[in-house]
């Protein structure tokens, strides 16, 4: 099979890495890719939304798989166009990856079905919404943009002051577009967090391994949220009575409310899940692979990747093996200086071979923001990239990411010391 990848980041090298190793796959091409996915799979310089040059390169290459990893091409309906010109994809249409690109239409759903979540209201008019957060005076509380932000669409208000700047910037300002012109407003729920990402075919869901991300930039859970500076599986707070919970309550509801609405989700669901004093409760859903996730629960994947997107596509998922290895998995994800608010780039890093790994270190480095300069790596974005190690227990992988991250250098560079202790 020859294998198309849309994206370019560690979770795209993860992918990449992951189906490469079916022995169904003969050649896989990544668009637009990065420096060190250059080395497993042929880079192609198109942007991921570029949704036109895309699919022409998908049909002139004849693909007999693409697969459409970030959200935003997802929700632009690259997956419908790609079918509708007779190439195979993996992912869902853009009726169902409306279930990440509006947060108004995954509320909704989750209300209609009695699917536990956060209360909620949501929004068109900026004033109504801070009259309701003023009436409600309950602290933090949490404003969403509808649609998609970057990941940047969240704001947690401490208080009244907070909560009308987040209101008056994203509805008046416009600061994320058009994706803020409905908001929702819901209460802060605590308790661990969990992500569950499942292969879905429309009407089966298999969950994949667990995992927790850790989203503050420093130590101790301090520092603004970033995009995810590490993530460890399986999650330790997720037990198998939660696990069957999870999936009688929420997961199989989902899957069978999408298909209702007559938008079958096929592809891989992101379950963003608060383990509440109230039981699990759903604080957002993705309509796609999580990024770091992606790079702990892949590793743990016995079973051919290729067999399992296929198996999506053609509604025969219960029919197919999803088996997984025992053992952890952790990633470190190293950082730009700066991260994440603004960050030079064209710094050259030290300490990896010319593949983009380190030697001998037993963990895989999955590369996000590089690029190569007169044949030199260098850094090309806020994440730079992610050191994941797998080990018999989370201790063994947390050790081996870390030896191997310790290697490894470029200016101003930064991580987190404390990845799955918290």
């Amino acid at each position: 099979m020859k294998i198309l990848v849309v994206g370019g980041g560690g979770r795209e090298h993860a992918l990449v890495r992951k189906l490469k190793e079916s022995p169904k796959v003969q050649e896989i091409h990544c668009a637009p890719g990065n420096a060190g996915i250059a080395a497993d799979a042929l880079c192609v310089d198109i942007k991921a939304t570029d949704l036109d040059a895309m699919v022409d390169y998908a049909v002139q290459q004849a693909f007999d798989l693409v697969v459409v990893a970030p959200d935003d091409p997802l929700c632009m309906g690259m997956v419908d166009v790609l079918e509708a010109r007779g190439i195979p994809a993996f992912g869902p249409t853009r009726a169902a990856a409306a279930i990440e690109g509006s947060k108004v239409f995954a509320k909704e759903l989750m209300e209609k079905y009695h699917i536990p979540t956060a209360a909620h209201r949501t929004f068109e008019d900026a004033a109504q919404a801070v009259a309701y957060i003023r009436e409600q005076n309950s602290w933090p509380c949490v404003i969403k943009a509808d649609g998609l932000a970057l990941g940047k669409g969240v704001v947690i208000a401490q208080n009244l002051a907070e909560a009308e700047e987040a209101v008056r910037r994203m509805m008046e300002d416009k600061i994320f577009g058009e994706s803020g012109s409905r908001i929702v407003v819901e209460e802060f729920l605590t308790g661990p967090e969990v992500s569950v990402l499942a292969f879905c075919d429309g009407t089966t869901v298999v969950p994949m391994v667990s995992s927790m991300d850790h989203k503050r930039a420093y130590d101790g859970n301090e520092g603004p949220n970033t995009g995810g500076m590490g993530a460890i599986a399986p999650n330790p707070h997720y037990t198998s009575e939660l696990a069957e919970r999870c999936m009688e309550e929420i997961f199989l509801p989902t899957v069978q409310a999408m298909a209702q609405e007559g938008c079958p989700f096929r592809g891989c669901l992101y379950f963003g899940l608060m383990l509440t004093p109230a039981g699990p409760k759903v604080i957002e859903y993705n309509c796609r692979f999580g990024d770091p996730e992606t790079q702990v629960v892949l590793p743990l994947l016995e079973s051919d990747l290729v067999e399992i997107m296929l198996a999506t596509r053609s509604g025969t998922l219960a029919q197919t093996p999803v088996v997984w290895k025992q053992g952890a998995a952790a990633c470190v994800v190293l950082a730009s200086g700066g991260y994440p608010g603004s960050y030079p780039v064209g710094l050259t890093i030290e300490g990896l071979e010319d593949s983009g790994q380190v030697a001998q270190s037993g963990a895989v480095v999955y590369h996000a923001g590089t690029r190569k300069a007169d044949s030199q790596l260098v850094t090309a974005g806020g994440r730079v990239m992610g050191v994941t190690a797998v080990g018999d227990s989370l201790d063994d992988a947390l050790q081996s990411a870390y030896k191997a991250a310790g290697s490894i250098s470029f200016p101003g560079m930064h991580y987190r010391g404390d990845i799955g202790r918290y």
